[in-house]
Order: C-alpha cells, then structure tokens, then sequence
C-alpha cells in the first residue's frame, strides 16, 4: 500500500517534469503551448456550461414537477421482480437518447447516493 501511496504522490511532480524535458527536447516555449491549451479549455468551458446549466435545470424541472416519480411508481414492479434500484430508473431511460442530459442525471444520482454506493456503481455502468 506504502508504494501505491508513493506512486501517487510523485505522479503529477514526474508528469510535469517530462513535459517540460520534451518540451526543452524539441525545442518548443512549453509555458506558451501550456497558456494555449488553457485557453482552449477555457473557451470549451463557456461553449459547454450553457448547455449544462440548461439540463440541470430542465431535469430539475422535470423532477420538481413529479413526472419522473409518475413514471417509476408505474414502472415499480417490474424494477422491483428485476431488483433494479428505481433511483437509476431516468438515467436509464434518457441515455440512449441522449449523452449530454444523461451525464446531467449521473452527476445528480452521485451526489445525492455517491459514487461508491450500489446506486453509484450502477449509474457508471450505464454511462459506461
């Protein structure tokens, strides 16, 4: 366990390091290929966070208003003979249709009931 712990410890620091030996190997301003990256992903931050706001607020909204409750409690027995947790039941349903509001739900499923819950390993499994 020591060496797992060790491992972890010196990755980033040794990660770093190769990149900038790399970076000083070919010849490249690494800090400046770094500031552009970062602003790459800044810019995909403020393009992406409309489109999640939106979702986790019409998710919220669907949740709010009881129609995800109406249909698990009409789904219940079937979920309860297939001992299938019903908290997973709308991120089973949505994610077939769509990848972006289904990682909505898995966000909000793990919040609520964790990651490392049975609830948590299912939700990965489906986002899998």
């Amino acid at each position: 366990m020591n060496l797992i712990n060790y491992i972890s410890n010196i990755a980033v620091p040794f990660t770093i390091l190769i990149v900038i030996v790399c970076g000083l190997i070919e010849k490249q301003a690494t800090f400046d290929v770094f500031l552009e990256g970062a602003k790459e992903g800044l810019q995909i931050v403020v393009n992406i966070f409309p489109t999640l706001l939106g979702l986790f607020l019409s998710i919220n909204v669907l949740r709010a208003s009881g129609i995800i409750e109406t249909i698990t409690n009409l789904i219940l027995p079937l979920l309860d003979f297939l001992k299938f947790p019903s908290e997973v039941l709308p991120l089973a349903l949505l994610r077939p249709i769509s990848g972006s509001a289904s990682m909505a739900i898995a966000t909000d499923i793990m919040k609520n009931f964790g990651v490392d819950s049975l609830i948590g390993l299912i939700c990965s499994t489906i986002m899998g």
